[in-house]
């Protein structure tokens, strides 16, 4: 089954019922378009780009299909009024600029999926409020002078960061933080504190995160001081993908990411073997990508028996036929039918019937098709798969979202101690893939005996 893209072509602009905030920026023309708030008042520090920031949110509202209102007045914090946006940008705000009625309404907006995008100086703002520490994932501490520093790109299928290199060099005030939200939110970037002076992490310097928060979404980039930031066309995307997140044009997996270690990391193929004909090729950029086949690029260094295993992919085809998936569970071997014999294969290609489309356990289980089609992005845009292998049951979540939930009956596929691998399935068929990591887990004793016999859905 095909999924629609969800990029919104375009919206009609319309006029605001409250007179404090502004006309909504013009935008194409379209029919479910999205709408998206910027708040910019300051009851302390006001940073004077602040002018260029509302201006390329507005110019990203024309160029991703939503309608952009702005306003510095807090009366716009009413529940029929917020009620109205798919998402809330707090553009460089400091200090308390909402009262304890407008705080509730806020709260209220999350809890039924609204969508918060913090911008630099949003973590300077409302100190005692604890659902909006919560919300922006850490506080302002302190900076240093603006000056350039080396950004590390850790998600890269996210929107807001996947169009980026791995290292992203650029100049800012760069933000201290009071706490590290690498504990509750997931990271994006982070700065490299060896390549400028002034920073006070140890080591550990998140600047770019989002996270899933009491019912609504949370994006937050600590970029965007100066006003060149907003006429940086690295930054301008940046900050599209991450409002395109916010509003549900575009998924990824926000879970707090910790404790994986890489198996394949874009820059060598070492550990890795290649079964059967056809092959991968890796690119500077650290993306594989398929070419020929059927073969089979497997892990031969260690076998896994209870893990998760995150990777991130995307199709080519524009009609989403393009044939790959990730098989777990299978014994050593250079032939790849071995693995298509004796483990299973967690299907990518969209076009299928249910139990060999995208998310299905191919062969033997299909996907829930309604929350796989709301949590898939479209070709050209990048995926993340979660696969969870605990004992003999194999739980698949795409972009943060669980799609499949399979138990093993088969002894010859038992789940419990096999490698892993990824499919180039033929010539017309070109699938990307980046970033393969592992996390293992505690061994379980599971309920499920595997008897003889054959298995079922």
């Amino acid at each position: 089954m095909r999924t629609k893209a969800r990029l919104i072509t375009g919206v009609v602009g319309t006029t605001l019922l409250l007179g404090c905030v502004s006309a909504p920026a013009v935008s194409q023309p379209g029919q479910d378009g999205k709408r998206v708030l910027v708040f910019s008042k300051t009851a302390g520090f006001r940073h004077d780009s602040i002018p260029e920031g509302v201006a390329a949110v507005k110019a990203l509202g024309e160029r991703g299909g939503f309608t952009v209102d702005a306003t510095e007045d807090a009366k716009a914090f009413t529940s029929a009024n917020l009620r109205r946006y798919d998402a809330v940008v707090f553009l460089s705000t400091t200090g308390d600029v909402l009262d304890a009625r407008q705080q509730r309404a806020f709260e209220s907006y999350i809890n039924r999926g609204g969508a918060y995008v913090g911008i630099h100086a949003a973590a300077d703002t409302e100190y005692d409020w604890e659902f909006y520490g919560g919300l922006a994932g850490a506080y302002f501490h302190s900076h240093p002078a603006i000056q350039p520093a080396t950004v590390e790109v850790e998600d890269r299928a996210h929107p807001a960061t996947s169009g980026l290199a791995r290292t992203w060099e650029r100049t800012d005030e760069w933000y201290n933080y009071r706490s590290n939200p690498r504990e509750h939110a997931h990271v994006l970037a982070s700065l490299d504190e060896e390549s400028y002076t002034g920073g006070t992490m140890n080591g550990d310097h998140p600047i770019a995160w989002c996270r899933n928060y009491e019912g609504g979404r949370a994006f937050y980039t600590g970029g965007g001081h100066t006003k060149e930031s907003f006429a940086d066309p690295a930054f301008r995307d940046h900050l599209l993908g991450g409002i395109r997140w916010a509003v549900g044009d575009a998924q990824a997996d926000c879970r707090p990411e910790n404790g994986y270690r890489p198996l394949l990391d874009g820059t060598s193929l070492d550990g890795w073997r290649q079964a059967g004909p056809g092959s991968f090729t890796l690119s500077d950029d650290g993306t594989l990508t398929t070419s020929g086949g059927m073969g089979m690029l497997w892990y031969d260094r260690q076998s896994f028996g209870s893990y998760s295993l995150k990777l991130d992919w995307k199709m080519a085809s524009a009609s989403g036929d393009d044939n790959s998936g990730v098989f777990v569970g299978f014994p050593p071997s250079d032939d790849p039918w071995s693995a298509v014999d004796n483990g299973y294969e967690i299907q990518i290609d969209a076009t299928d019937v249910p139990e060999k489309t995208t998310g299905s356990v191919y062969g033997f289980q299909s996907a829930d098709l309604e929350r796989r089609d709301r949590a898939l992005n479209p070709p050209g845009e990048w995926n993340t798969y979660e696969i969870r292998v605990e004992g003999e049951r194999l739980r698949v979540f795409l972009n943060g979202v669980q799609i499949n939930d399979f138990t093993n009956t088969d002894p010859a596929r038992s789940l419990r101690d096999g490698h892993i691998g990824i499919q180039n399935h033929g010539a017309e068929d070109q699938v990307s893939f980046r970033d393969v990591r592992i996390k293992e887990l505690p061994a379980t004793a599971d309920a499920v005996t595997a008897p003889a016999g054959p298995q079922g859905e």
